[in-house]
This record gives structure tokens, sequence and C-alpha cells, in this order.
């Protein structure tokens, strides 16, 4: 499967229609952006189970900053709708198909069980910074 450009407004679909999305924040005027481009586009190629998209940052600049993208490239990696990864930097082509490998390996099963007990520890700590009193 060939890398699909997606911007803001596709980026929540393609998430949630796909079972693992992998994204490649990048810019034009960026060198190592443009060095990892052919690898990621020839990584693609091998998984067409894999949804391989690319965001330009500087055409989605609000994308890029709810993202928390501070340094291009990143890539992320998505399944199940779950960030499983997130790394800044260009990777060669064994480095991303260890990441693809690992992605599709999860036990995703206990990657959702972790992510419920986070966001339930999450609503029972207060906000506000303050200490739970012991009981």
């Amino acid at each position: 499967m060939a890398t699909v450009d997606i911007t803001g407004e596709q980026f929540a679909s393609t998430v949630e229609d796909n079972d693992i999305v992998l994204v490649d924040f990048w810019a034009e005027w960026c060198g190592p952006c443009k060095q990892f481009g052919p690898t990621y586009a020839a990584v693609s190629e091998k998984h067409p189970d894999v949804v391989f998209s690319k965001v330009d940052t500087e055409a989605e600049q609000q994308l890029a900053a709810e993202a928390g993208i501070t340094s291009i490239p990143t890539l992320m990696a998505f399944r199940e709708k779950v960030l499983v990864f997130s790394q800044p930097g260009a990777l060669n082509a064994q480095q991303l198909e260890q990441v693809v490998d690992a992605v599709k390996a999860l036990d995703m099963e206990e990657v959702h069980a972790h992510v419920a007990r986070s966001q339930a520890e999450a609503a029972v700590s207060p906000q506000d910074g303050t200490q739970i009193p012991d009981a």
C-alpha cells in the first residue's frame, strides 16, 4: 500500500477506521524528513494491512500542535485507536520494519486493559494537585 497524505479533518477517521495506522509528521524543508520519505514509502509497500499516512506539519500546523509534535520527522503508530508508539527522528528500513512488527505483535487485550486502568486512576485522582487524605 502506498502512503497517503492526511489532513486534520481526516486524522481521526483514519485512526478510527483502520486497525493499524502509522503517521509520519514531516515538512518539505526538513532534510531528515526527505531522507526518511523513500524508506517509509518502500516499507509501506510490504505491509498492505497497515495504513502508512503522512501529515505535512506546515499545512497542518494545528494538527501537529494537537499531536505535540516538537521535532520532525516524528513517527506515530496507532493500533485499535490507541497510540502505541511515538518517536522523533528518521528511521532506517530495518528499524521501521521492527516498529511495524512490534505493533502487529502487541497483545491488544493487555493494551486496552492498561488504558482502562490508567483512565480509571486519572478519574479518581484530583486534577488540581491536592492530595487525597488517607482514610
